[in-house]
């Protein structure tokens, strides 16, 4: 059965559960269509249900970690009103309001909501190197946020996978707490702009692993090491380390909106004056829209700002100015 809504927010990470909050707050009954557990893209929480330790997210002063900190965002917006659905976005329909949305669990070709408003918080997923105990070790040692997790690998040795400006970037960063940084990459010329390049060549912390991929992990609850495979000669080698960033990249969960809502030439969603996209009534917030920073603060804080943006334009729709 079909429902109306005044507002639907397709995700839950920290940007789509704080726009639940506030849009909650300002008696908006929000829905929230979470995602699905068994998905890497879009499940419910976000890419922190697969963080462990979180100590830069202000107001924890011994950390928080990410499933729990996830798990009181959600109960504070369901305190206030939001609604939950535990499902996935499948089929939007953006051409005319209200606007109209199918999920995983539809059942015949009727919407299962039309909405008034929508909020696009559907996040970013990193690239991953596709082994086998890539999910098992991540947040224990594996990680994919050098700012985020930088602080734990203070006088360890370290590596990160990746050519390009991100990777270079991740490395620099890293070299502030590690002993030392193995860039490993597959080829033997870095894809980075040259002054990312001239800044990691002369960093005395950071090596490199040329022409090598890493496709094996080692470590039972914590990150031992790798084994890396030469891409010329095929000869594997094992290297220890204590930690490993991959850092090839990000890609913003957007693929349902793709032909209605405006984004630039690597999927994120292009927003204007706040969090408006170019369709009236369609707002975006959080890593979807955020290539820059992908922080679970920043996140949050346009989260805020979407939820406002919202509020004021169903303000202005139901009482117009004369």
């Amino acid at each position: 059965m079909t429902q109306h809504r005044e507002v639907v927010i397709v995700g839950s990470g920290p940007a789509g559960l704080t726009a639940a909050i506030y849009t909650a707050r300002a008696n908006l009954s929000p829905v929230v269509i979470e995602g699905e557990p068994s998905s890497t893209s879009d499940q419910p929480g976000g890419q922190l249900m697969l963080t462990t330790e979180i100590e830069n997210f202000p107001g924890f002063i011994d950390g928080i970690m990410g499933p729990e900190l996830m798990s009181n965002f959600r109960s504070q917006a369901e305190r206030f009103g939001a609604n939950y659905h535990t499902a996935k976005v499948t089929k939007i329909d953006l051409s005319g309001r209200p606007f109209k949305i199918w999920t995983s669990d539809s059942k015949s070709d009727e919407p299962d909501y039309l909405a008034e408003s929508v909020i696009v918080s559907t996040g970013a997923r990193s690239l991953m190197l596709d082994l086998e105990d890539e999910v098992r070790l991540i947040g224990h040692g594996l990680s994919t946020c050098a700012t985020c997790d930088g602080f734990f690998f203070r006088d360890l040795d370290i590596a990160v996978v990746g050519g390009g400006d991100s990777a270079m970037e991740e490395a620099i960063f890293l070299t502030k707490f590690a002993k030392s940084v193995t860039i490993i990459h597959r080829r033997k010329e870095l894809r980075a702009s040259k002054i990312m390049q001239d800044r990691a060549f002369a960093n005395s912390k950071i090596r490199f692993q040329w022409n090598s991929v890493v496709t094996e992990l080692h470590g039972e609850s914590q990150l031992e090491g790798v084994t890396v495979t030469d891409t010329v000669t095929n000869q594997e080698t094992r290297l220890d380390f204590s930690g490993l960033f991959v850092a090839i990249g990000h890609v913003p969960n957007t693929d349902v909106f793709v032909g209605q809502l405006e984004m630039d030439q690597n999927g994120y969603i292009v927003t204007r004056d706040g969090t408006h996209t170019n369709i009236d009534g369609v707002f975006a917030c959080g890593d979807a829209q955020d290539h820059v920073y992908r922080q679970a603060i920043t996140a949050a804080g346009s989260g805020c700002m979407a939820a406002i943006d919202v509020e004021r334009w169903l303000e202005a729709k139901h009482h117009p100015a004369s």
